[in-house]
């Protein structure tokens, strides 16, 4: 039980064809389904925003997506309308074998704050509950899969560093978004943080 599969936001919405597409978002669902059997303990996590959240450009009138404002936690990415609560596009990709989860985390549920860590939010203080949960399970070693490998899987892999567990983030089973050169800036700050790139 000292090892589990953290697989981050394989969701409709970040596949192609979804409100934010991640390009090739859905090639990673076979490689995380062949990893499942061999975790002690599989977490998934869902990116689960209510309307109008205040990460959305549409919150923001006159700014685009993709452009950054502070909010009163720090920078912000502001981005399409996406995984909205109870739709379609915030439905786990039919292809993720979810039948194998232990824990499902739902982030991104407070309408002032994102989320693109699975542990704390991105004012970096509130938790989102995982850390104690696999801490009570006896988890020490994470691996990490999933969407985006640049925003939600580097600061989940960065927050699980800082709090001590051994982290290796498997780069075949994760797409990025590549952002104004965010894959490159994340790849550095998680070699740099002691994350494991396979």
């Amino acid at each position: 039980m000292s090892h589990a599969l953290l697989v981050i936001d394989v969701q409709l919405d970040f596949c192609p064809g979804g409100a934010l597409a991640v390009p090739e978002g859905d090639a990673v669902v076979a490689p995380v389904n062949a990893m499942m059997p061999g975790a002690g303990t599989v977490v998934l996590t869902q990116d689960w925003h209510p309307a109008g959240h205040s990460s959305f450009a549409s919150s923001h009138p006159g700014q685009p997506a993709f452009a950054q404002v502070i909010m009163p936690y720090g920078p912000q990415v502001l981005w399409p309308d996406h995984c909205v609560t109870g739709s379609p596009g915030a439905e786990f990709h039919p292809g993720l074998d979810t039948s194998r989860a232990d824990l499902v985390i739902r982030k991104g549920s407070n309408p002032a704050i994102d989320s693109y860590s699975a542990f704390l939010e991105n004012d970096h203080v509130t938790p989102t509950g995982l850390d104690g949960y696999l801490r009570s399970r006896g988890v020490t070693r994470l691996t990490m899969a999933g969407l985006a490998l640049d925003f939600c899987v580097a600061f989940s892999a960065l927050d699980a560093a800082r709090l001590g567990f051994a982290v290796t983030v498997r780069q075949e089973a994760c797409r990025a978004i590549d952002l104004d050169g965010s894959l490159a800036r994340m790849r550095d700050q998680m070699r740099a943080a002691g994350v494991t790139l396979a």
